[in-house]
Formats: structure tokens, C-alpha cells, sequence
């Protein structure tokens, strides 16, 4: 679809700009070929710009005639996204264009992130660049690199780079509406010295494949009460305690910043509990859907048996290592940690379960 997938929206020409920069992958530390995109657009358009040894890039816009006077206002965006894809979605984001979908009045991708954040910001300072239909002051269009994964182009803006006093930051979420301040945030990791043991004999392999979550910005929309994987996993492993597994591998998400939207995990049973487990986990299945019928409506607890030879992991681990695992995915907090005082509606403080 993607072209076809804009056709009628206002104001075309911030569309159109957004599906031009679609098309350019731009994925965290690999901006190479949207810097390139910048500066093609501003040769062709006739505007000079800048490039420090960091990979940012400014085009300077002239100001329109009799405005020579006006203030230098810096339109700041940044050009890297997150990358996400669904399992078995066959995506490339260092090669492959974002296919842009409509559904209904919302603009989506076929199975991948779509980028919006921050591409729709990136698109509308290109369009002010070539819109002629108001008068405006000189601008400095500042494109940013690597925001997603530590915010590395702007803090290694040097002295001189922009002139102008007065930045606007097109990497908000609401139209019409100035906001003063943003959100800052840590990385905890944790490590465990894994502990194996052998896999019996006897046992077959499964996989539990948890799927289907809108997942989302771990700042934007997590007062929306959006599943995560990761928590669904270790709630299931937990109750299939009550029968003798044993837990081969475990993943869950993919970026700090991302809602984990699907988990797998491969487990060795003995087929005698085949029965009693896919019954519990049919069960857990139909317990998330209530759950999150409204926030997740799409959500699904996959169970299905294994070829022997598709499993190339040779040990499983300890069943102790196993429960110190799953307790501290249980004690780990997600969500919401506490409301602002002052702002209704203001999330304060929370925390992310992220991979």
C-alpha cells in the first residue's frame, strides 16, 4: 500500500515528506543513508548546512523577504527510530523501506515499527523548508542522530554549531500544544551466573510463543495499562511449576525504550503432562484476553511441539536457576510507579521491563 496509504491526508505535503523519509532506513547508529537523504535535499533545494563529526545536520532556510531582522528560530528533530518487527515479519531495516498502512484513520507499517516518532517531526521541519505559504524569520532545521539509543547527537552538539536562541522540538505527541520540559530516564541491567543441567532423555521440546501486544513508547503509553510479554511469561512459568519442566531458553523484547510486545520460551516436558499443561496454558490464554481485551484486543498464547532437531540448545537449566529467574521476573516492577502531584494525568515516575 504504503503511497496509497496517504492519499487525501492534511497537510499533504507533511505526508508526503513522511513517506519520502519511509522509504530511507534509519535505524539507531546507522544513519548514514538519512544524513545522505538530508543533504541531497538540501542541494536540491538550494539551502547550505553544516555536518559536525558526531553525523547531526543543519540546513540553514533563508528567511522570507522583509523578515532579514527576524530572530533565527532552530527546528530541532532527530532522524534515527526504534526497529521493531513481529516474528515472522521478513524486514531489513539497515536495506528495507517501512510500508506504510491505513487503517482507518490511523497510519501504520505491515508488521515493523513505523517510525513516526521521530520521523512525523523530521517531516514537518522539510516541510516548513519548501512551504512558501507564510513569512518567517531565518531557521535552522537541526536533524539529530541517535536519540533512541542514548540521545547521542544532541549531546554532542558543539558550540557554534546552531546560532538561533529560541529552539522549538518537534519530538512531542500532541498537535497544537507547546510543552515546557521532557522526561529523563537510567538503564538497570541485571546479570546471573546461569547454572545447566542436562536434558532428559525422555522429555520433548515445546515452544510457548506470546504475541499479539500493541506494546508502545515506554514513556508515551505506559499509563495505558498495555501488556508486556516479558511480566505474561514469567506469570506462566510460574504456574507450570506445578508440573516437572525444564527451561531451555527465554527472550522477551527488543529496546529499552519499547513495551516488550512478544516472549518465547522453550521448554522439555514429559509428554504425559502434555495434556494438563496445554489445558493450563489454553486457560492463561483465555485469563489475558479478559484481561486486556481493550488495551491488547489481539493478544495470543501460542503452545506447540518442537522437532528435536530444531532445538540446537544441549542443556537445560537448573531447576533452582530456573525459579531464581522466574521470581525476580515476578518481583520486577512494570508500569506506573507514581502520578505527578501537580499535573492530573502526568505520570511522575516509572519503570519498563524491557528485555
Amino acid at each position: 500500500m504504503s503511497l496509497e496509504a496517504i492519499e487525501g491526508l492534511y497537510p499533504s505535503i507533511v505526508w508526503k515528506r513522511f513517506y519520502d523519509l519511509s522509504q530511507v532506513p534509519r535505524p539507531s547508529k546507522s544513519e548514514e543513508r538519512i544524513r545522505l537523504f538530508l543533504r541531497n535535499f538540501a542541494g536540491q533545494n538550494n539551502f547550505d548546512f553544516r555536518e559536525d563529526e558526531t553525523g547531526n545536520i543543519v540546513i540553514l532556510v533563508p528567511p522570507t523577504p522583509g523578515c532579514e531582522n527576524k530572530p533565527t528560530v532552530v527546528i530541532q528533530n532527530h532522524v534515527d527510530m526504534v526497529c521493531e518487527k513481529n516474528k515472522g515479519t521478513e524486514h531489513d531495516f539497515t536495506k528495507d523501506p517501512i510500508e506504510l498502512v491505513r487503517d482507518g484513520e490511523w497510519i501504520t507499517a505491515n508488521g515493523t515499527t513505523l517510525g513516526a516518532d521521530n520521523g512525523i517531526g523530521a517531516a514537518a521541519a522539510l516541510a516548513i523548508a519548501t512551504e512558501h505559504d507564510f513569512d518567517h524569520g531565518p531557521l535552522e532545521l537541526l536533524f539529530t542522530v541517535d536519540e533512541e539509543t542514548g540521545l547521542t547527537g544532541a549531546n554532542n552538539l558543539q558550540k557554534g554549531f546552531i546560532s538561533g536562541k529560541i529552539l522549538l522540538n518537534l519530538d512531542t505527541e500532541e498537535d497544537g500544544a507547546f510543552y515546557v520540559g521532557c522526561s529523563g530516564g537510567m538503564d538497570s541491567a541485571g546479570t546471573f551466573r546461569v547454572e545447566y543441567e542436562d536434558i532428559v532423555t525422555s522429555y520433548e521440546p515445546y515452544l510457548i510463543f506470546i504475541s499479539g501486544l500493541k506494546g508502545g513508547h515506554s514513556g508515551i503509553n505506559i499509563a495505558e495499562g498495555r501488556a508486556n510479554s516479558i511480566k505474561l511469561m514469567g506469570i506462566l512459568l510460574s504456574r507450570l511449576q506445578k508440573y516437572d519442566y525444564q527451561l531451555v531458553y527465554m527472550q522477551g523484547g527488543s529496546k529499552r525504550n519499547a513495551i516488550a510486545r512478544e516472549a518465547e520460551a522453550i521448554i522439555f516436558i514429559d509428554e504425559a503432562n502434555e495434556s494438563a499443561i496445554r489445558e493450563l496454558i489454553n486457560e492463561f490464554s483465555i485469563e489475558c484476553s479478559l484481561e486486556y481485551k481493550y488495551s491488547d484486543p489481539e493478544i495470543r498464547v501460542q503452545f506447540e511441539k518442537k522437532a528435536h532437531s530444531s532445538v540446537t540448545i544441549m542443556n537445560a537449566y537448573k531447576d533452582s536457576f530456573k525459579k531464581k529467574i522466574i521470581d525476580t521476573i515476578l518481583a520486577m516492577p512494570h508500569g506506573v510507579i507514581s502520578m505527578n502531584q501537580n499535573i492530573p494525568g502526568l505520570v511522575e515516575t516509572s519503570t519498563n521491563l524491557a528485555t
